[in-house]
């Protein structure tokens, strides 16, 4: 039979409070929450375990924040791309022309704000296309 030594010690209302919540949602005695929050508070890897798992937790945000850059500048190269070759290819309009082409840039950009939307609702977007486009012009399939 193991001897368990007794302790007396005064804590602050709102940890005992948090105290009794967790081992109430634990179905756990408070004793039971404070030995074990002692043993890791005291335990020499306990330093350690938590610098790994912070450490685990930086390199996957660092993964998925690379990977959101490498998303915008696929994004602002493609809108620099469209807009250079817009901006070259397209001659200026008549006066008598300006209403006509107006009706016809709004049905268009109808269309295009639907077309934007379905490609969202989608599962795959134009990045993740255009990495495989190129991936595959790169790297074509072997015979």
């Amino acid at each position: 039979m193991v001897v368990r030594g007794k302790y007396t010690f005064r804590l602050p209302p709102d940890l005992v409070d948090r105290i009794a919540e967790y081992a109430t949602r634990r179905h756990v005695t408070q004793a039971a929450v404070v030995e074990a929050a002692l043993a890791s508070f005291l335990s020499p890897d306990g330093p350690d375990r938590l610098e790994s798992a912070l450490s685990r937790r930086l390199d996957r945000m660092t993964r998925e924040i690379e990977r959101l850059d490498r998303h915008v500048t696929i994004t602002n190269e493609t809108l620099a791309v469209f807009v250079r070759f817009w901006l070259t290819s397209t001659p200026p309009l008549p006066d008598g022309a300006m209403a006509a082409a107006r009706a016809k840039g709004r049905e268009r950009y109808d269309g295009f704000v639907e077309a934007v939307g379905r490609r969202l609702a989608g599962s795959h977007g134009f990045a993740e296309e255009l990495l495989h486009s190129t991936d595959s012009v790169n790297h074509p399939p072997s015979p």
